[in-house]
């Protein structure tokens, strides 16, 4: 259960990751991702 969580919550963050700016897009895709996991 917590690795199938864990693993969620990683994808949803790797696409943060390496952008140089984020959006206002970005941080509402990252947070709706992260709660579907949850």
């Amino acid at each position: 259960m917590f690795e199938s969580l864990s693993d969620r919550l990683t994808g949803a963050l790797s696409g943060l990751r390496g952008k140089g700016r984020l959006t206002e897009a970005d941080i509402d895709a990252t947070a709706r991702e992260i709660r579907l996991a949850l």
